[in-house]
C-alpha cells in the first residue's frame, strides 16, 4: 500500500536557503517565521532558530532544541486538517511533516484477522483511503495515520487549575479525562479486538502551569510538564495538542511532553450531550482524539468521518468515545 513520508519544502519545489551574511552565518529576519523563512535542510544552530516561532498555514510551532521534534494538531469544527511537524536533527537540521495533504488509496477490505499484519506497516502520516464521498463503518474502515512518536514508558499528566470544559468540576473533569485517555490506552472498541496495546497512563495533580499552547493553537516552548486545560484558541479550532518526543534511533521517536487545551471561549462541552444538545461537543469524544494524538496517532480525512481520530468529532455526538478499526490498528502498529 502507498505510504507518505516525511514531507521536506525542498521536494515542493519551494524554500530557498534562509539568507546568508557574510561569511557563511544564517541571518533570519525577527518575529515569527514561515516554513520558506526556515526551510527544510536549514541549521538551527547556524541561523540561531531555536526557541523562535514556525507557522504554517495558520498552525505554528516554537523551534526545539537539536534532537527533539514538536507537533502540533488541532481538531476544527469544519473537519479541515490544521497542524505540521518540525524536527530538528541531532546535528541542528530541520525537516518537516505534513505539510501537504496525504491520503493515498490502498486496500481498505482486510478483515480484524489481518490486524497483526497491518501493525506491521509504517503508516506515518498517511491513511488508508476509501472512495470518495463514502465513509465506512467504524468497523470496516482500517484508515488510520501515525505521527512518528509513541509514550515509551508512562503518560503523567497534569489537570489545569483553571476553568474546565463544561465547566465541570475538576473530579468530574478528571473522571471524564481519565475515561478518554484509558480508551485510547485500553484500546476500547466495538468490533471485537481485544486488547494488546501496551500504552499506560497516570493522573498526577492540579497544577497552576498551564499548556504551552497560546490562543493562535501555536505550540509554545515547553515547560516539561504535561498539561490538559481549556481557554482561548483560534475560533475554528476545538481543541489542540501539541508534541514534543525525543529522536529514536529506528523510531518511533519518545514522547517527553503532550499538553492539551480544549477552546471553551468559541465552543462549548458537555459530558452529558442528549436529545436536547444543539451546538455542544463530547467532551469525552474530543478528549479521546486529543489522546490518540498524545500516544502517537495521526488525523485522517475525508471518507473516515467513523474513526475517533477524523479531524472533526462532530457536535453532540458521543461515536469518538469507541475506537474503531483503523484506530485500534494505528495502536497496535506502535505498541
Amino acid at each position: 500500500m502507498a505510504v507518505a513520508t516525511v514531507v521536506s519544502l525542498a521536494a515542493l519545489g519551494g524554500g530557498a536557503a534562509p539568507p546568508r551574511a557574510e561569511g557563511g552565518a544564517c541571518t533570519l529576519a525577527p518575529g515569527a517565521l514561515t516554513v520558506d523563512d526556515l526551510p527544510a535542510g536549514s541549521s538551527v544552530l547556524d541561523c540561531a532558530a531555536v526557541g523562535r516561532l514556525v507557522t504554517h498555514a495558520g498552525a505554528g510551532v516554537t523551534v526545539p532544541d537539536p534532537g527533539m521534534k514538536v507537533s502540533v494538531d488541532a481538531l476544527t469544527e469544519d473537519g479541515s486538517l490544521h497542524g505540521f511537524t518540525l524536527a530538528v536533527a541531532a546535528d541542528g537540521t530541520v525537516s518537516y511533516d505534513d505539510l501537504t495533504d496525504a491520503d493515498p488509496d490502498a486496500d481498505a477490505d482486510a478483515d480484524a484477522d489481518d490486524a497483526n499484519a497491518a501493525s506491521a506497516h509504517a503508516h506515518t502520516r498517511a491513511s488508508v483511503a476509501a472512495a470518495p464521498g463514502r465513509a465506512r463503518a467504524a468497523c470496516a474502515d482500517d484508515a488510520y495515520a501515525t505521527a512518528g512518536h509513541k509514550e515509551y514508558d508512562t503518560y503523567e499528566w497534569f489537570l489545569g487549575d483553571g476553568t474546565l470544559p463544561g465547566n465541570l468540576a475538576p473530579d468530574d473533569a478528571r473522571r471524564a479525562l481519565e475515561d478518554a485517555i484509558g480508551t485510547i490506552t485500553a484500546s476500547r472498541n466495538d468490533c471485537g479486538f481485544g486488547d494488546t496495546v501496551t500504552a499506560k497512563a497516570r493522573f498526577l495533580s492540579r497544577t497552576g502551569n498551564e499548556a504551552d499552547i497560546d490562543r493562535d493553537a501555536r505550540c509554545m516552548a515547553r515547560d516539561g510538564v504535561s498539561v490538559w486545560d481549556a481557554g482561548d484558541l483560534s475560533g475554528g479550532v476545538v481543541a489542540t495538542t501539541c508534541s514534543w518526543s525525543r529522536a529514536v534511533s529506528g523510531g518511533p521517536d519518545s514522547l517527553r511532553e503532550a499538553d492539551v487545551r480544549f477552546n471553551t471561549r468559541d465552543h462549548t462541552f458537555t459530558d452529558h450531550p442528549g436529545e436536547a444538545c444543539s451546538n455542544s461537543y463530547d467532551l469525552r469524544s474530543v478528549a479521546t482524539h486529543e489522546a490518540g494524538h498524545v500516544f502517537g496517532l495521526a488525523h485522517v480525512g475525508e471518507s473516515h468521518e467513523s474513526q475517533t481520530m477524523y479531524t472533526n468529532s462532530f457536535a453532540c455526538s458521543t461515536a469518538a468515545r469507541t475506537l474503531g478499526r483503523g484506530d485500534v490498528l494505528g495502536l497496535r502498529a506502535l505498541y
